[in-house]
């Protein structure tokens, strides 16, 4: 009912503790508060915030057009609602390395596990378009320390996330992903690997956990969880995956009001009230208030 309460300092210590055991961790992109619950719901072991999600439910293309206090807004409104702890997209860290060390401030402040902070250049771009640039190797350094450095709780996971792979390849990545772990990243996020192999070779140069990200319609092939196991990656994102499916079906929707006047034919497709209001927890709220939930729901 209402909000988590499993307090933060709680969420991020099981983070690391599981990061730490070498399991796979999955972690489904949340668009919205409601479908963090539903992660959460369905047994997954944490939530992802995409900065291209919370661009795109602004109207917005992914091209750093959002604000630090956009993105902690909505970041605090999503790991609020759910138990699980929650990875999100800091970007480039919105500005030079002091402000970096504030996002990392602020983002705490809305209570996430771990934030990841990329080595693009201002104003970036998705990391699976072309034609996207990185800073220099003492830039992208220094923005990782002063994240590292910016953090008050020490379990608060600093992600590096390097775009090298694409402008000068996989080598590259590799000794950037060394350089980044040594200036204090506690996770690498190798962006836009396009093998397994290529997985295998930055887990075989650090020493900490890696992310892989299973974006569709990018640069990456879509490999399994297993897969993705076998060659020891520690944490998976499918970052826009739910917004999609969700803006399909709500296009296809659309389509059938326009064709037939009305939704009837779709309604097999959408949740049913009765589960909406359970993953609500409607009935919890009467302990407050005897006359809030007086009804029943029949799925009929």
């Amino acid at each position: 009912m209402l909000y988590s309460t499993v307090p933060v300092a709680a969420k991020r210590s099981t983070f690391r503790e599981r990061l730490a055991s070498g399991e796979l961790l999955r972690l489904p992109g949340a668009f919205n508060p409601l479908s963090a619950r539903l992660i959460q719901e369905r047994g997954f072991e944490g939530v992802y915030v995409s900065g291209a999600v919370l661009s795109a439910d602004l109207g917005l293309p992914d091209i750093g057009l959002t604000t630090l206090t956009e993105v902690a807004g909505r970041t605090r409104q999503i790991a609020r609602v759910t138990d699980l702890p929650v990875l999100v997209d800091a970007d480039t860290g919105f500005g030079e390395p002091m402000n970096v060390a504030r996002t990392v401030q602020e983002l705490e402040d809305a209570g996430v596990a771990g934030l990841h902070i990329e080595d693009q250049v201002n104003p970036k771009r998705c990391g699976h378009l072309d034609g996207k640039e990185v800073v220099g190797l003492d830039l992208a350094v220094r923005r990782i320390r002063a994240a590292a450095d910016g953090r008050r709780d020490p379990n608060l996971l600093i992600m590096a996330r390097t775009d090298v792979r694409g402008v000068s390849g996989l080598a590259d990545a590799v000794d950037r992903a060394r350089a980044l772990v040594d200036a204090g990243a506690d996770a690498i996020f190798p962006e836009a690997m396009a093998t397994l192999a290529e997985f295998e070779a930055v887990r075989a140069a650090v020493d900490v956990p890696i992310l892989a990200n299973m974006t569709e319609f990018g640069k990456s092939e879509l490999f399994t969880v297993d897969a993705l196991r076998d060659v020891g990656v520690n944490v998976v994102i499918w970052p826009v995956s739910l917004l999609r499916l969700a803006m399909g079906a709500a296009l296809r929707g659309l389509e059938t009001l326009e064709a037939d006047g009305a939704l009837t034919s779709r309604l097999g497709e959408m949740q049913h009230r009765a589960d909406l209001y359970d993953l609500l927890d409607y009935q919890a709220y009467s302990r407050f208030d005897e006359d809030v939930f007086t009804f029943t729901v029949t799925r009929d």
